[in-house]
Formats: structure tokens, C-alpha cells, sequence
């Protein structure tokens, strides 16, 4: 893939920024909170810190090229971390996005697990049950490594940000009737 992609050929780091959901990186100040408290960031080929210090450097291809951005769970630790309010979850879907756009695929499978489980859980229910979907992924990936996220589990249960139950959302018709006509559209039926 060519890094100047872009029709105006600005830098990448303004593409992010333009892009929903890249808004803030400009704010980030390389702490490293976001990695540090990133449930899956020994999934990533680049931490969350990593990944933004790239895209400061203008590195389009190594970042949307790697499997950092599909593995991101949109658990909001690194945002309810960060000293500056840096969302580095929408960041991650941005760079899905970008990734969508310019034709690049994550590494190994079209679907890893981790996204997999994402997008089945949006699929069944309308939105995402992170419980839920955390326990898809680790039954499919690796039983044993869900226990070390025993500690992470409590707290989020104990902050009331992980409900067990899923809760069911307005318009999944809706949802499941615009799903069918965009598959329609690009011949997916």
C-alpha cells in the first residue's frame, strides 16, 4: 500500500484527526496510561502509547497494517485513565476505518477473534455486551488466560461498566433491516 493515498495528501496524523473519533490525539502526551492498562495489549502488534507515537511520525502503512487497532475491545480503561481525555478506543476505530478505506486486512485471518466476537455480539443483540463478548473471545482463544482478567472483571462489574445481563436495545429490527440492505447493495446477500 502507498502511504500517500490520501487526495489531498495530507499527514497522516491530520487524516486520524479529521477522521470520527481522532479528534483528540493531538492531546495525547505519551504517558503510556493507555497501555498500561489495556486489557489485551499483549494481543497487539503495537500498544494503544505506540500506536498514536506512529502516527505522529507519519508510519500509515506499519499502523494500518497491524493487528493493534482489530484486537481493542472498546472497554474505555485507557480513556478513564488518561490524564488528558484522550479516547484511544475511538482512535482504534478510526484506524479500523482508515484500514477499511485503503483496503488493508488484519494480519493472519479476515476475521480475528477478538473482532469476530465483536461484531457477533452487535450482530445477536444490537450492541455490545462486553461480558458477553469477553467470554466468546476467550472460549474461542485461550480459557486459561481469561483467568488473569479475573481482577479487571471485578472492577468493571464494581463500577457498574460491565453489566452480566445484556441489556436489550431499542431498534435491533432497525439495525438488522439496514444490515441486509447494505449487503444487498454491495452484492453480499
Amino acid at each position: 500500500m502507498s502511504s500517500n493515498i490520501t487526495s489531498k495528501n495530507i499527514s497522516f496524523l491530520d487524516e486520524v484527526a479529521a477522521t470520527p473519533g481522532g479528534s483528540k490525539i493531538r492531546a495525547c502526551i505519551q504517558c503510556g496510561m493507555c497501555s498500561g492498562t489495556c486489557p489485551v495489549a499483549n494481543e497487539m502488534e503495537y500498544a494503544p502509547r505506540k500506536i498514536i507515537a506512529m502516527i505522529r511520525a507519519d508510519m500509515k502503512d506499519e499502523v494500518l497494517s497491524s493487528n493493534s487497532m482489530w484486537h481493542c475491545v472498546s472497554c474505555y480503561l485507557c480513556y478513564d485513565r488518561c490524564p488528558r481525555g484522550v479516547k484511544p478506543t475511538e482512535i482504534a476505530h478510526a484506524l479500523e476505518s482508515l484500514a477499511v478505506k485503503y483496503g488493508y486486512r488484519p494480519k493472519g485471518t479476515r476475521n480475528p477473534a477478538m473482532y469476530r466476537s465483536f461484531v457477533n455480539s452487535i450482530k445477536s443483540r444490537g450492541r455490545v455486551h462486553e461480558f458477553g463478548m469477553m467470554l466468546n473471545y476467550y472460549l474461542k482463544t485461550n480459557p486459561l488466560a481469561s483467568l488473569k482478567m479475573i481482577p479487571v472483571a471485578f472492577k468493571l462489574l464494581s463500577h457498574k461498566r460491565m453489566p452480566i445481563k445484556p441489556e436489550p436495545a431499542v431498534g435491533t429490527e432497525d439495525l438488522a433491516k439496514i444490515t441486509r440492505k447494505f449487503r444487498e447493495i454491495r452484492g453480499q446477500s
